[in-house]
């Protein structure tokens, strides 16, 4: 299936601080440029910190040096977007440096920048999963079963040969970009019920 890239979403012109910038400096940068972060990077480019609002409120120091996260957590431009929100939600963060595979640094993305993968229209969910899911990764009829999609929640309703088939489509179908959750209405011959007692299957959740 295809994925909408983390290099898709980024923005390529970064605003950075160095390690010896000054406290005073890094608050300036932030509020010119208006934004609530930024990498530190080292002389080479190589991404060294990150630095938020947060982090200047909290510790007081001389320079960015002092007052930013490290080891900076990093992406690369080549991964999925939904892997990178998952990643953000993980280690609590609000922003991702992307990096090139020397390590340095070509972009940065936030999660208003991975929020867009949500806002896919519902008929383009829907064919996706009936193109890529269904068809093209499972080798079945596109209507095998009835996807519904509805504000992005896709329910996935019908009967299938196999209970791996059923746990393999929603799988899947919750990679989709766009899904925001999935709702399960299968059922297969070895256990004649619904797949999972739990109906509704979360995907790319921001607030776990």
């Amino acid at each position: 299936m295809r994925h909408l890239k983390v290099g898709g979403l980024m923005t390529d012109d970064v605003v950075t601080a160095l390690p010896d910038t000054s406290f005073r400096d890094v608050a300036k940068l932030l509020a010119e440029h208006d934004i609530s972060g930024l990498p530190v990077v080292d002389a080479d480019d190589h991404v060294v910190g990150v630095i938020s609002e947060s982090d200047l409120l909290a510790r007081r120091a001389l320079s960015a040096r002092g007052v930013m996260s490290a080891p900076a957590v990093t992406v690369h431009a080549e991964e999925a977007a939904a892997d990178a929100a998952r990643l953000m939600v993980r280690r609590g963060v609000e922003r991702l440096p992307v990096v090139d595979e020397e390590e340095r640094l070509v972009g940065i993305v936030t999660r208003r920048d991975l929020l867009r993968v949500f806002l896919r229209p519902d008929p383009e969910i829907r064919r996706r999963v009936r193109e890529e899911v269904l068809s093209d990764a499972m080798d079945l009829p596109q209507d095998a079963v009835d996807v519904h999609v509805l504000d992005g929640v896709v329910t996935l309703a019908g009967r299938l040969r196999r209970r791996s088939q059923a746990a393999m489509l929603l799988r899947l179908t919750e990679r989709v970009d766009g899904v925001v959750a999935v709702v399960d209405r299968l059922s297969a011959p070895d256990d004649g019920a619904r797949l999972a007692p739990a109906s509704t299957r979360t995907a790319h959740d921001f607030s776990e």
